[in-house]
């Protein structure tokens, strides 16, 4: 019986899911007898445990691992890249700053998943393990600052200055230390607290899936619901909630992508590329139209709003 907490379905059933890494190093080291199948050898694993389809790892029966969402994240750096200039030259835009730093987190967190969901690094090494984690970490920081941002936005605090910059820098590196740090106790077991599971082949981790897998969709929801107010409540405009409503929408197919038809196009393709591309596209894509949503409610005609000041 699966209970809350739980990873193994989403190990066996999603493909390239970068958190069953962690799960990998867990099992070798503690019940090696649980990993069978493709998942038996480190040397050849590919990234899950004992999927249902997983893309091989490089090499093996002439694997080019996981090359779609490794181009598709490498064309993700160089577009979020050049949103990061053009908010650079934004100097008057309300929480630039702010925005900023999200677009950089976001950023940081493309070359940590093209290689912990490449399927081409050892499963179990020390390396990938590590990388893992502090993926996980920069998505929860990523997350908070997309949060961050409608709080700022609500000028419940001047941008860019003090009052702004250190909760916000403060609750990002607290994100990122806290789930770094709980990811690499979940695959290395230094401590019992986040430790082994039990039963081992549950791969169970309440903290690592709240802060993965909840914390993540409840930022975004409360996110999407703070702007809407903003632009609709406090701007009274219409035409920017196009292009908060269109993100929303792009990150829900993303998930929806990943979780329900990744398999799907693994099995279809016969394990050469597998869902993950779709998503990365769809959550870049979400990323984009967010600046243009950001963009244009802090166009120059609107700086002497009574919401700008």
């Amino acid at each position: 019986m699966t209970r809350f907490g739980d990873f193994a379905p989403l190990c066996h059933d999603t493909p390239s899911y970068p958190w069953c890494n962690l799960f990998y190093r867990q099992l070798r080291d503690h019940n090696s007898s649980a990993l069978v199948g493709a998942s038996a050898d480190p040397a050849t694993a590919p990234v899950g445990i004992n999927p249902n389809c997983a893309i091989p790892f490089v090499g093996v029966d002439h694997s080019l691992a996981n090359i779609a969402n490794i181009i598709a994240c490498g064309l993700s750096i160089f577009v979020v890249a050049a949103l990061i200039w053009f908010t650079s030259r934004r100097r008057a835009a309300v929480a630039r700053v702010e925005f900023r730093l999200f677009l950089i987190l976001y950023f940081l967190t493309l070359p940590f998943q093209l290689i912990t969901t490449g399927s081409f690094l050892r499963q179990g090494s020390t390396a990938l393990v590590v990388l893992t984690a502090i993926h996980a970490g920069l998505v929860a920081a990523t997350f908070w600052a997309l949060l961050g941002n409608a709080i700022v936005s609500t000028q419940v605090v001047e941008d860019a200055t003090l009052s702004s910059l250190i909760p916000f820098s403060f609750f990002s590196i607290a994100f990122f230390v806290a789930v770094t740090y709980i990811s690499l106790d979940v695959a290395l077991t230094f401590t019992d607290v986040f430790g082994p599971s039990n039963p081992s082949d549950s791969l169970s981790s309440i903290p690592l899936f709240v802060l993965t897998s909840i914390w993540p969709a409840a930022a975004a929801v409360l996110y999407f619901a703070l702007m809407l107010y903003i632009v609709l409540g406090i701007l009274n405009e219409v035409k920017p909630v196009w292009f908060f409503i269109l993100g929303a929408v792009l990150f829900v197919l993303s998930q929806l992508d990943y979780f329900l038809l990744s398999k799907v196009i693994c099995r279809g393709a016969n394990a050469k590329i597998d869902g993950s591309f779709v998503a990365t596209i769809l959550e870049t894509a979400t990323v984009v139209v967010l600046y243009f949503g950001w963009k244009s409610i802090t166009e120059d005609s609107w700086d002497a709003g009574i919401y700008f000041g």
